[in-house]
């Protein structure tokens, strides 16, 4: 009886857990400028477009970012994607964790 009585209680936790176990969370979309973390949202190389300074700061080991329209700054989990959008205005696919997308797609917005 004593056995039965552990199993059950057992089962019972472990189904417990796994109902109280986070869900994860939905992709969402994300809309804003790529630009990189040493600028932040003003690009300080004069005459330099927001691109090139954004590209010029991340050769020097900056990492691009996305700001969004109230100023909010979200770090980018990919490195790579955004390359092609630096200064731009684009929409992130991506699940956030802290303050960091972690991005699933990358496209220009309008």
């Amino acid at each position: 009886m004593k056995r039965f009585t552990f199993s059950v209680l057992g089962i019972l936790l472990a189904a417990g857990l796994t109902l109280a176990a986070p869900g994860k969370d939905p992709a969402k979309t994300f809309v804003g400028n790529i630009g990189d973390s040493m600028c932040g949202a003003k690009h300080m190389m004069a005459g330099e477009s927001d691109k090139n300074c954004t590209l010029e700061c991340v050769k020097g080991g900056s990492k691009y970012i996305l700001i969004d329209p109230s100023g909010k700054i979200y770090k980018l989990s990919d490195q790579k994607k955004p390359e092609q959008f630096a200064g731009a205005k684009v929409k992130v696919t991506g699940t956030l964790n802290g303050d960091t997308i972690v991005v699933t797609s990358i496209a220009a917005a309008n």
